[in-house]
């Protein structure tokens, strides 16, 4: 299943599924039926709600018509979880971005905060802030927290995961490297898009087996696999939660490959009027245009 958020035209947004070419609107399609679900209110209760309301949006697909469902042409996808309780990012975590960088992988993975107000649409602008912070694009598989765990075991750890999005970590190198340490230099606004929907775990058969890329300008410059990652998805929910509790709506962004433009030669920025692409294999693409802040 498809979870979208999106804005009708004229309209609040609303939490959705996204069919092969329209979206059904689950609060409208409910109460079409006669029935009413506080969790199609949005992602993070549809999440809550765990299996009940997974069962309950599937009997729904089927009926959904009228005002329950838009054509997708007519609609503005929103990041699927627009404000985050948590957004944990990791890094160094592919073999092939260690070995760009020509350093040994972690023994343990390093993660680090990316503030939830950096999260923006699929296909919105990431603006690029004052003072040339030399911008650089990151493409990652972010794992979307579907059960509240603590202390969660890696033979457990799956059973934590509501679903998959696609996810950019854009980072201002400058300050990322001159502050010591990444969040400022991750957590500018706009600088976490995420979408374009929330694919839900179910509908992934093996998260670990998935290409992944990154586009500038249709110029492909990360193209990799997510069996490249150091530390899958089990042992990342089990490193955290050891310490953190997690939430349904947190978001793990696992790691990105090799190929981000600081360690090109000669090195990469995004700059205004580029077109950032970022695309996981049968969870959707990112599209977002790049604008510089101090240009009307």
């Amino acid at each position: 299943m498809r979870l979208v958020m999106f804005e009708p035209r004229g309209h609040a947004s609303r939490l959705g599924v996204l069919r092969t070419h329209d979206v059904v609107d689950l609060a409208a399609a409910a109460a079409q039926s006669g029935a009413t679900a506080a969790y199609f209110a949005s992602t993070t209760q549809f999440l809550e709600a765990g299996t009940e309301a997974h069962s309950s949006a599937q009997g729904l697909l089927s009926a959904a018509s009228g005002s329950g469902a838009y054509a997708r042409e007519a609609v503005r996808l929103c990041a699927p979880i627009p404000r985050p309780g948590k957004i944990i990012a990791i890094g160094l975590n592919y073999r092939d971005h260690a070995l760009e960088q020509g350093v040994q992988p972690p023994p343990a993975p390093l993660f680090f905060a990316k503030f939830p107000t950096s999260v923006t649409g699929p296909y919105d602008a990431i603006v690029l802030p004052t003072g040339d912070p030399q911008v650089d694009y990151e493409a990652e598989l972010a794992v979307i927290i579907g059960r509240r765990g603590k202390a969660v075991s890696e033979a457990d750890a799956m059973e934590y995961v509501g679903g998959y999005t696609v996810l950019n970590d854009v980072s201002a190198r400058k300050w990322q490297f001159a502050d010591k340490q990444w969040v400022r230099g991750k957590s500018c606004d706009t600088f976490c898009p995420m979408g374009p929907w929330l694919t839900t775990r179910d509908d992934v058969p093996d998260p670990h087996q998935l290409t992944i890329a990154a586009r500038v300008n249709g110029v492909t410059l990360q193209d990799s696999n997510t069996n490249q990652l150091i530390f899958g998805i089990p042992q990342l929910i089990a490193y955290i939660s050891a310490s953190i509790t997690l939430e349904p709506g947190d978001v793990i962004a696992t790691g990105t490959p090799a190929g981000v433009g600081v360690f090109r030669n000669p090195p990469i920025v995004l700059k205004d009027g580029d077109i950032v692409e970022v695309e996981i294999q049968g969870l959707g693409t990112l599209r977002n245009p790049v604008r510089d802040a101090g240009k009307s």
